[in-house]
Protein backbone atom coordinates (compact mmCIF):
# COMPACT_ATOMS: atom_id res chain seq x y z
CA UNK A 1 0.00 0.00 0.00
CA UNK A 2 0.92 3.51 -0.76
CA UNK A 3 2.51 5.33 2.00
CA UNK A 4 0.14 8.27 1.18
CA UNK A 5 -2.93 6.28 1.32
CA UNK A 6 -1.85 4.51 4.14
CA UNK A 7 -1.63 7.89 6.10
CA UNK A 8 -5.23 9.54 4.44
CA UNK A 9 -6.84 5.64 5.78
CA UNK A 10 -5.66 6.17 9.31
CA UNK A 11 -6.75 9.75 10.04
CA UNK A 12 -9.45 10.08 7.72
CA UNK A 13 -11.81 7.19 7.62
CA UNK A 14 -14.21 7.55 10.69
CA UNK A 15 -17.27 5.55 11.86
CA UNK A 16 -20.89 7.45 11.96
CA UNK A 17 -20.92 6.07 16.07
CA UNK A 18 -18.76 8.84 16.77
CA UNK A 19 -20.84 11.43 16.72
CA UNK A 20 -24.23 12.32 18.00
CA UNK A 21 -26.80 14.22 16.12
CA UNK A 22 -27.81 16.72 19.64
CA UNK A 23 -23.58 17.48 19.45
CA UNK A 24 -23.63 17.70 15.69
CA UNK A 25 -26.74 20.61 16.08
CA UNK A 26 -24.99 22.21 18.66
CA UNK A 27 -21.56 22.74 17.05
CA UNK A 28 -23.67 23.77 13.53
CA UNK A 29 -25.63 26.85 15.50
CA UNK A 30 -22.44 27.83 17.08
CA UNK A 31 -20.82 27.75 13.54
CA UNK A 32 -23.78 29.44 11.86
CA UNK A 33 -24.11 26.46 9.40
CA UNK A 34 -26.91 25.48 7.77
CA UNK A 35 -27.66 21.68 6.05
CA UNK A 36 -29.67 20.59 2.98
CA UNK A 37 -30.17 16.77 2.44
CA UNK A 38 -30.65 15.95 -1.10
CA UNK A 39 -32.41 12.88 -2.57
CA UNK A 40 -32.15 12.16 -6.59
CA UNK A 41 -35.37 10.38 -7.23
CA UNK A 42 -36.57 8.32 -10.08
CA UNK A 43 -39.16 6.42 -9.52
CA UNK A 44 -38.80 5.39 -6.15
CA UNK A 45 -42.47 5.66 -4.48
CA UNK A 46 -41.76 2.80 -2.14
CA UNK A 47 -38.94 3.63 -0.95
CA UNK A 48 -38.54 7.26 -0.73
CA UNK A 49 -41.37 8.48 1.41
CA UNK A 50 -39.70 6.37 4.55
CA UNK A 51 -36.47 7.67 4.13
CA UNK A 52 -37.81 11.58 4.11
CA UNK A 53 -40.21 10.84 7.34
CA UNK A 54 -37.25 9.18 8.97
CA UNK A 55 -35.01 12.08 8.41
CA UNK A 56 -37.56 14.43 9.29
CA UNK A 57 -38.41 12.85 12.34
CA UNK A 58 -35.25 12.48 14.06
CA UNK A 59 -32.68 15.35 12.48
CA UNK A 60 -35.57 18.48 11.41
CA UNK A 61 -38.11 18.06 14.66
CA UNK A 62 -36.20 15.53 16.95
CA UNK A 63 -33.26 17.72 16.43
CA UNK A 64 -32.23 20.82 14.50
CA UNK A 65 -29.47 19.68 12.65
CA UNK A 66 -30.76 19.29 8.60
CA UNK A 67 -32.56 22.45 7.94
CA UNK A 68 -34.32 21.90 4.62
CA UNK A 69 -34.98 17.98 2.94
CA UNK A 70 -35.40 18.23 -1.01
CA UNK A 71 -36.48 15.72 -3.48
CA UNK A 72 -35.19 16.36 -7.17
CA UNK A 73 -37.32 13.98 -8.92
CA UNK A 74 -36.15 13.18 -12.99
CA UNK A 75 -39.54 12.77 -14.17
CA UNK A 76 -40.72 9.77 -12.73
CA UNK A 77 -43.90 7.76 -14.08
CA UNK A 78 -44.94 6.73 -10.17
CA UNK A 79 -46.41 8.80 -7.38
CA UNK A 80 -42.80 9.43 -6.10
CA UNK A 81 -43.23 12.97 -6.05
CA UNK A 82 -46.58 12.93 -4.45
CA UNK A 83 -45.13 10.08 -1.36
CA UNK A 84 -42.30 12.29 -1.13
CA UNK A 85 -43.94 15.68 -0.67
CA UNK A 86 -46.56 14.06 1.69
CA UNK A 87 -43.72 12.59 4.18
CA UNK A 88 -42.34 16.51 4.38
CA UNK A 89 -39.76 16.91 1.34
CA UNK A 90 -39.92 20.08 -0.90
CA UNK A 91 -40.02 18.21 -4.43
CA UNK A 92 -38.71 20.30 -6.88
CA UNK A 93 -38.62 18.97 -10.62
CA UNK A 94 -35.50 18.63 -12.44
CA UNK A 95 -36.93 19.85 -15.65
CA UNK A 96 -37.97 22.77 -13.63
CA UNK A 97 -35.01 23.69 -12.66
CA UNK A 98 -31.96 26.07 -14.64
CA UNK A 99 -34.57 25.50 -17.71
CA UNK A 100 -32.68 28.01 -19.75
CA UNK A 101 -30.00 24.92 -19.79
CA UNK A 102 -32.12 22.19 -20.89
CA UNK A 103 -32.34 18.86 -19.53
CA UNK A 104 -30.23 15.77 -19.82
CA UNK A 105 -31.01 12.01 -18.44
CA UNK A 106 -29.36 10.43 -14.90
CA UNK A 107 -28.41 10.53 -11.39
CA UNK A 108 -25.49 13.49 -12.30
CA UNK A 109 -27.98 15.85 -13.42
CA UNK A 110 -30.53 15.47 -10.51
CA UNK A 111 -27.62 16.18 -8.51
CA UNK A 112 -26.03 18.88 -10.50
CA UNK A 113 -29.54 20.95 -10.38
CA UNK A 114 -30.15 20.82 -6.76
CA UNK A 115 -27.22 22.90 -6.14
CA UNK A 116 -29.45 26.09 -8.03
CA UNK A 117 -32.32 24.53 -6.13
CA UNK A 118 -31.09 24.02 -2.24
CA UNK A 119 -29.29 26.42 0.20
CA UNK A 120 -27.49 24.63 2.58
CA UNK A 121 -23.92 25.63 3.27
CA UNK A 122 -23.40 21.43 3.68
CA UNK A 123 -24.77 19.60 1.39
CA UNK A 124 -25.74 15.62 1.84
CA UNK A 125 -27.09 13.68 -0.95
CA UNK A 126 -28.66 10.45 -0.26
CA UNK A 127 -30.03 7.86 -2.83
CA UNK A 128 -33.83 7.38 -2.16
CA UNK A 129 -33.67 3.61 -2.79
CA UNK A 130 -32.31 2.51 0.38
CA UNK A 131 -34.37 0.43 2.26
CA UNK A 132 -34.01 0.07 6.45
CA UNK A 133 -32.36 3.82 6.22
CA UNK A 134 -31.01 4.76 9.44
CA UNK A 135 -30.50 8.88 9.93
CA UNK A 136 -27.29 8.19 11.86
CA UNK A 137 -26.14 7.81 7.87
CA UNK A 138 -26.82 11.67 7.87
CA UNK A 139 -25.53 12.17 11.30
CA UNK A 140 -21.99 10.33 10.25
CA UNK A 141 -21.52 11.90 6.95
CA UNK A 142 -21.71 15.30 8.55
CA UNK A 143 -19.64 14.88 11.74
CA UNK A 144 -16.56 15.22 9.72
CA UNK A 145 -17.24 18.44 8.23
CA UNK A 146 -18.78 20.33 11.08
CA UNK A 147 -16.15 19.03 13.55
CA UNK A 148 -12.72 19.68 11.00
CA UNK A 149 -12.93 23.02 8.99
CA UNK A 150 -9.91 21.33 6.46
CA UNK A 151 -12.60 18.58 5.47
CA UNK A 152 -14.66 19.51 2.49
CA UNK A 153 -15.70 16.43 1.23
CA UNK A 154 -17.29 13.14 2.71
CA UNK A 155 -18.31 9.96 1.05
CA UNK A 156 -19.92 6.73 2.94
CA UNK A 157 -18.00 3.37 2.76
CA UNK A 158 -20.62 0.15 4.03
CA UNK A 159 -21.39 -3.23 3.47
CA UNK A 160 -23.82 -3.99 0.47
CA UNK A 161 -25.44 -7.21 1.33
CA UNK A 162 -26.33 -8.72 -2.10
CA UNK A 163 -29.80 -10.76 -2.38
CA UNK A 164 -29.02 -14.01 -4.48
CA UNK A 165 -30.92 -17.15 -5.40
CA UNK A 166 -28.97 -19.19 -2.49
CA UNK A 167 -29.72 -16.51 0.12
CA UNK A 168 -28.00 -13.24 1.03
CA UNK A 169 -23.98 -12.54 0.31
CA UNK A 170 -23.49 -10.13 3.41
CA UNK A 171 -21.09 -8.05 1.17
CA UNK A 172 -21.93 -9.24 -2.39
CA UNK A 173 -22.57 -5.86 -3.62
CA UNK A 174 -21.25 -3.25 -5.45
CA UNK A 175 -19.64 -5.72 -8.51
CA UNK A 176 -19.25 -2.01 -10.91
CA UNK A 177 -16.50 -0.91 -7.86
CA UNK A 178 -14.62 -3.88 -7.36
CA UNK A 179 -14.61 -5.00 -11.86
CA UNK A 180 -14.03 -1.12 -12.91
CA UNK A 181 -13.95 1.56 -10.47
CA UNK A 182 -11.26 0.17 -8.15
CA UNK A 183 -8.83 -0.79 -10.81
CA UNK A 184 -9.10 2.40 -12.74
CA UNK A 185 -8.74 4.46 -10.00
CA UNK A 186 -5.46 2.30 -8.57
CA UNK A 187 -4.26 2.52 -12.39
CA UNK A 188 -4.65 6.40 -13.13
CA UNK A 189 -5.28 8.18 -9.45
CA UNK A 190 -4.08 5.83 -6.64
CA UNK A 191 -4.22 8.38 -4.57
CA UNK A 192 -7.60 7.50 -4.16
CA UNK A 193 -7.08 3.82 -3.59
CA UNK A 194 -7.99 3.93 -0.01
CA UNK A 195 -11.66 4.60 -0.77
CA UNK A 196 -14.04 1.92 0.24
CA UNK A 197 -16.95 2.64 -1.79
CA UNK A 198 -15.60 5.27 -4.37
CA UNK A 199 -19.07 4.80 -5.90
CA UNK A 200 -21.32 5.21 -3.26
CA UNK A 201 -24.64 7.29 -3.47
CA UNK A 202 -24.28 8.80 0.20
CA UNK A 203 -21.88 11.63 0.27
CA UNK A 204 -21.90 15.16 1.67
CA UNK A 205 -20.06 18.27 0.91
CA UNK A 206 -19.00 22.03 1.08
CA UNK A 207 -21.03 23.99 -1.11
CA UNK A 208 -17.62 26.20 -2.02
CA UNK A 209 -16.31 22.94 -3.30
CA UNK A 210 -19.07 21.86 -4.95
CA UNK A 211 -20.22 24.57 -6.96
CA UNK A 212 -16.51 24.66 -7.94
CA UNK A 213 -16.08 20.85 -10.27
CA UNK A 214 -18.35 20.16 -12.91
CA UNK A 215 -21.03 17.32 -12.90
CA UNK A 216 -21.35 14.11 -14.86
CA UNK A 217 -24.94 13.63 -15.94
CA UNK A 218 -24.78 9.85 -16.02
CA UNK A 219 -23.43 7.12 -13.53
CA UNK A 220 -20.10 8.82 -13.49
CA UNK A 221 -21.54 11.46 -11.34
CA UNK A 222 -19.56 9.77 -8.14
CA UNK A 223 -16.23 8.78 -9.99
CA UNK A 224 -16.23 12.20 -11.50
CA UNK A 225 -16.41 14.22 -8.52
CA UNK A 226 -13.76 11.86 -6.59
CA UNK A 227 -11.21 13.28 -9.56
CA UNK A 228 -12.11 16.48 -9.59
CA UNK A 229 -12.47 17.08 -6.32
CA UNK A 230 -8.87 15.52 -5.31
CA UNK A 231 -7.52 17.82 -8.24
CA UNK A 232 -8.75 20.92 -6.43
CA UNK A 233 -9.07 20.57 -3.03
CA UNK A 234 -6.03 17.87 -2.27
CA UNK A 235 -6.45 14.15 -0.43
CA UNK A 236 -6.39 15.32 3.01
CA UNK A 237 -9.80 17.39 2.01
CA UNK A 238 -11.47 14.16 1.34
CA UNK A 239 -12.60 11.62 4.19
CA UNK A 240 -14.66 8.45 4.23
CA UNK A 241 -16.95 7.20 6.87
CA UNK A 242 -18.50 3.52 7.93
CA UNK A 243 -22.19 3.86 8.15
CA UNK A 244 -22.19 -0.42 8.64
CA UNK A 245 -24.78 -1.79 6.30
CA UNK A 246 -26.54 -0.48 3.27
CA UNK A 247 -29.21 -2.14 1.56
CA UNK A 248 -31.15 -1.12 -2.00
CA UNK A 249 -32.51 -2.59 -4.77
CA UNK A 250 -29.58 -4.30 -6.88
CA UNK A 251 -29.82 -4.13 -11.11
CA UNK A 252 -29.18 -6.91 -13.71
CA UNK A 253 -26.23 -7.80 -15.67
CA UNK A 254 -27.06 -5.75 -18.24
CA UNK A 255 -27.91 -2.76 -16.85
CA UNK A 256 -24.61 -2.70 -14.57
CA UNK A 257 -22.98 -2.57 -17.79
CA UNK A 258 -24.54 0.25 -19.25
CA UNK A 259 -23.68 2.04 -15.90
CA UNK A 260 -20.36 0.67 -16.42
CA UNK A 261 -19.84 2.11 -19.38
CA UNK A 262 -20.88 5.27 -18.61
CA UNK A 263 -18.11 5.31 -15.79
CA UNK A 264 -15.82 4.13 -17.61
CA UNK A 265 -16.53 7.50 -20.68
CA UNK A 266 -16.04 9.36 -16.78
CA UNK A 267 -12.54 8.16 -16.25
CA UNK A 268 -11.46 8.38 -19.77
CA UNK A 269 -12.52 11.91 -20.10
CA UNK A 270 -9.97 12.87 -17.20
CA UNK A 271 -6.89 11.02 -18.88
CA UNK A 272 -5.07 13.93 -20.65
CA UNK A 273 -4.33 13.01 -24.19
CA UNK A 274 -6.72 10.36 -24.31
CA UNK A 275 -8.60 10.20 -27.57
CA UNK A 276 -12.39 10.81 -27.53
CA UNK A 277 -13.99 7.12 -26.67
CA UNK A 278 -16.58 5.94 -28.79
CA UNK A 279 -20.19 6.24 -26.46
CA UNK A 280 -21.68 3.42 -27.73
CA UNK A 281 -22.02 -0.03 -26.17
CA UNK A 282 -22.89 -3.67 -27.93
CA UNK A 283 -24.79 -5.53 -25.96
CA UNK A 284 -26.57 -9.31 -26.73
CA UNK A 285 -29.90 -10.87 -26.11
CA UNK A 286 -30.61 -14.51 -26.58
CA UNK A 287 -33.59 -14.86 -29.08
CA UNK A 288 -35.66 -17.20 -30.63
CA UNK A 289 -33.79 -16.64 -33.80
CA UNK A 290 -30.50 -16.27 -32.75
CA UNK A 291 -28.43 -13.95 -31.04
CA UNK A 292 -29.50 -10.08 -31.14
CA UNK A 293 -26.74 -7.24 -30.56
CA UNK A 294 -28.47 -4.34 -28.64
CA UNK A 295 -26.71 -0.84 -28.96
CA UNK A 296 -26.60 1.39 -26.16
CA UNK A 297 -25.47 5.17 -26.11
CA UNK A 298 -23.28 5.04 -22.71
CA UNK A 299 -21.87 8.90 -23.40
CA UNK A 300 -22.15 11.06 -20.77
CA UNK A 301 -22.22 14.96 -20.83
CA UNK A 302 -20.79 16.96 -18.21
CA UNK A 303 -22.47 19.80 -16.73
CA UNK A 304 -20.35 23.27 -15.87
CA UNK A 305 -19.12 23.93 -12.68
CA UNK A 306 -22.35 26.02 -10.61
CA UNK A 307 -20.37 28.75 -9.78
CA UNK A 308 -20.06 29.40 -13.64
CA UNK A 309 -23.58 29.44 -14.44
CA UNK A 310 -24.31 31.99 -11.50
CA UNK A 311 -21.81 33.91 -13.05
CA UNK A 312 -22.88 34.03 -16.36
CA UNK A 313 -26.68 34.56 -14.71
CA UNK A 314 -25.38 37.37 -12.59
CA UNK A 315 -23.85 39.21 -15.63
CA UNK A 316 -27.41 38.70 -18.00
CA UNK A 317 -29.30 39.74 -14.82
CA UNK A 318 -31.14 36.52 -14.45
CA UNK A 319 -31.16 33.93 -11.99
CA UNK A 320 -31.37 30.88 -13.95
Amino acid sequence: MRPDVRRWLQHRTFTAETWAAPDLASVKHTHGSTVSVVLPALDEERTVGTIVATIREALVEGCPLVDEVVVVDSGSGDRTAEVAAAAGARVVSADAVLPRHGSRPGKGEALWKSLHATSGDLLVFVDSDLIGFDPQFVVGLLGPLLTDPTVGYVKALYDRPLTTTDGIVPSGGGRVTELLARPLLNAFWPELAGFVQPLSGEYAGRRELLEQVPFVSGYGVELGLLVDLVALAGLDALAQVDLGTRQHTHQADAALGRMAGQILQTALARRPGGAKPDSELLQFLRTADGLEGVSWDVGVVERPPMRTVRAAGRRRGIRS
